[in-house]
C-alpha cells in the first residue's frame, strides 16, 4: 500500500536538500540490528564492533520497531541544509516531554509486546527524563559509530545533492523525483511511494525535504508527522565505492604532466567534493589541497560551486579526460 503526499502550488516551490549527521547515527545504531544491511558496509562494521559493545544501544532499538513508526523527534528533518550535529542534537533535548511520549508510545505498539513491556513502560513512566537519556545516548552512538567517519560520509552525502541539485536544474521536479529511487512516482501533484503502508498528507505549503543517506540504504523512508516538515529519505549514490580505501590512482602520465598532488587530487574527484573531504580522502594537509584545487580550476579542469556552506569541486569536461585518459 502507498505513501501519497500531495504537493500544491507553494510545496513545488519549497521542496529543498538537506543533510543531517543525527539521521545517519540514529540509522547507524538500527543498521547494528539490521542484517539485511550488514553486507553494505563490512569495512565500517569490522571497525566498531569493539567500540559499538561498550554502548547500551537497547533503549534506543526498543524505539525502532522493524516496519511501523519510529519517534520522529529522535531523528527530525534537519533544521537546513548543513546543520551540524550539535544543533541537532540540541532540537533533541529540547522536545517537549509530552509530545515525545506519545511518539515513544506509537514506536513501542508497533513492535509486539514492547509498550507492556517493563522497559517500554519505563521510557513512558518519565518522559522528560527519558527524552535527556536518549539524546545522550545518541550523543555517545554519534562518537563511537559515526563521527570519525564523518568526513568520508559527508563527501558522498554532499556529491549525491550536487549532482541530484543540476538534475534539478536540468530536467525539474517531476522527472527527478524518480531519479532518486525507483520506488518514487510522480503524477504532476501527487509523490506516491511504495513503502508498504498506507498513508496520506496534504503538504500545506511546506514542501519537502530531499535527504540521501547512507546509513538507510537501500530504504526510502518518510510518514513524518507535523509539525515537522515532510521529509523523504532515499538512498545516497555511490554507496560501492563508500568504503573503499584511498588508493593512488593517477597515472604516471598525469602526475609527468600535473605532479603528484595535484594529480591525485583531479584523480580523487570521481563525484564533487570539499577541500576538507579530500584531504582526508587522501591523506594530505587541507592546506596543500586547497592550494591543488585552486591551481587546476584555474588551469580550467575543475569548477567549483556553492551549497550552503559548503563549496565542492568537480571535473570539468576537460579535466574528466584527463583523468580517465591516462588509466
Amino acid at each position: 500500500m502507498p505513501f501519497h503526499l500531495r504537493f500544491g502550488d507553494d510545496d513545488l516551490l519549497r521542496c529543498r536538500f538537506a543533510v543531517s549527521p543525527l539521521w545517519e547515527t540514529q540509522e547507524a545504531v538500527r543498521t547494528l540490528r539490521r542484517p539485511d544491511r550488514h553486507g553494505y558496509h563490512p569495512h565500517w562494521l569490522r571497525r566498531i564492533q569493539e567500540a559499538a559493545r561498550t554502548l547500551d544501544l537497547a533503549p534506543l532499538w526498543l524505539l525502532m520497531p522493524r516496519r511501523g513508526h519510529s519517534p520522529d523527534f529522535l531523528g527530525p528533518p534537519p533544521i537546513g541544509p548543513a546543520a551540524d550535529f550539535a544543533q541537532e542534537i540540541a532540537a533533541v533535548r529540547s522536545a517537549d516531554p509530552d509530545a515525545a511520549r506519545d511518539d515513544m508510545a506509537r514506536a513501542l505498539a508497533d513492535t509486539p509486546g514492547a509498550l507492556d513491556s517493563p522497559e517500554g513502560r519505563a521510557l513512558l513512566a518519565d518522559p522528560a527524563r527519558t527524552v535527556h537519556e536518549l539524546a545522550d545516548l545518541l550523543e555517545a552512538a554519534w562518537r563511537v559509530l559515526v563521527e570519525p567517519d564523518w568526513p568520508r560520509l559527508r563527501a558522498l552525502l554532499d556529491a549525491d545533492v550536487a549532482f541530484h541539485s543540476r538534475r534539478l536544474a536540468e530536467v525539474g521536479l517531476g522527472a527527478l523525483l524518480p531519479e532518486l529511487d525507483r520506488r518514487l512516482a510522480w503524477n504532476g501533484r501527487t509523490l506516491t511511494m511504495e513503502l508498504g503502508g498506507e498513508y496520506v498528507r496534504d503538504l500545506g505549503g511546506q514542501g519537502v525535504v530531499l535527504m540521501p543517506s547512507v546509513f538507510s540504504w537501500p530504504d526510502v523512508i518518510s510518514g513524518f508527522e507535523p509539525p515537522w516538515q515532510p521529509t523523504v529519505v532515499y538512498p545516497a549514490r555511490g554507496l560501492g565505492g563508500l568504503w573503499t580505501e584511498p588508493a593512488d590512482r593517477a597515472s604516471e602520465a598525469l602526475v609527468r604532466l600535473l605532479g603528484r598532488g595535484r594529480a591525485a587530487v583531479l584523480a580523487a574527484l570521481d563525484d564533487p567534493a570539499t577541500t576538507s573531504a579530500l584531504a582526508h580522502r587522501l591523506g594530505l594537509a587541507p592546506s596543500s589541497v586547497s592550494a591543488h584545487l585552486t591551481t587546476l580550476r584555474d588551469t580550467g579542469l575543475l569548477v567549483s560551486r556553492r551549497y550552503g556552506h559548503q563549496v565542492l569541486y568537480e571535473r570539468t569536461p576537460l579535466g574528466i579526460a584527463l583523468a580517465s585518459g591516462g588509466g
